[in-house]
């Protein structure tokens, strides 16, 4: 019993590790997304190709190939980073393109004579955006952000390439030294409760922003 509550105990120092890199990517990826997406939609047709190829290059390769590439490559023209700096910037870039694109698509899904009755209200393109347009994009966006959320939980299991000690990597090391594969069934209640508070959040939003949807 005694064992079991010392790897119970382990490995929740390993989960704040995890949680660590997961809320602070999610806080700086999502309106770093938002951002891109509206570049990539800029009239001007160099800002908008350049975030084109910046999203096919971050959605087109492996994560772990981008974990090692800050990790390894930067230092090597002088940059040097620290494991979670090089982690939380590798995981930011990478899922700031995919809700650059999430984004994207839920603006382009409002009707553009949305658009124009709000013109003819006399308000201005920022008050369209905050009043009508925005509430419509996040209700429609916050499914496909909700599986993006998730796997970004599971993602951050591949930062046990840089030795952070994350929860799979505890669990994992706990495996190798007792022989026990405990751990691992431990990881997943940790992974699957975590996922199921994420879940149960985002059901929430969805009832709150479903009264946008016209």
């Amino acid at each position: 019993m005694h064992n079991i509550a010392n790897t119970f105990m382990l490995m929740l120092e390993g989960t704040q590790t995890t949680l660590q890199i997961f809320s602070i990517t999610l806080i700086l990826s999502i309106p770093l997304g938002l951002l891109i997406s509206l570049a990539r939609l800029s009239p001007l047709r160099l800002i908008s190709r350049l975030v084109e190829i910046y999203i096919w290059i971050m959605r087109g390769t492996p994560l772990m190939l981008q974990l090692l590439f800050v990790y390894f490559a930067l230092p090597m023209v002088g940059i040097k980073l620290s494991d979670l700096t090089a982690a939380l910037f590798a995981f930011t870039l990478n899922y700031a393109a995919y809700f650059a694109e999430i984004f994207r698509a839920g603006i382009q899904s409002i009707n553009r004579g949305q658009y124009e009755a709000a013109k003819t209200l006399g308000m201005s393109y920022p008050q369209t955006m905050q009043r009508i347009i925005l509430p419509q994009v996040i209700r429609r966006v916050l499914p496909p952000i909700s599986n993006e959320t998730i796997n970004l939980v599971k993602d951050t299991s591949l930062i046990y390439i840089l030795a952070m000690n994350d929860l799979l990597r505890v669990a994992r090391t706990i495996v190798q030294r007792e022989f026990d594969m405990t751990p691992f069934v431990i990881a997943a209640v940790f992974y699957l409760v975590m996922t199921f508070v994420l879940t149960w959040l985002f059901k929430l939003l969805e009832a709150h922003y479903g009264k946008y949807e016209v």
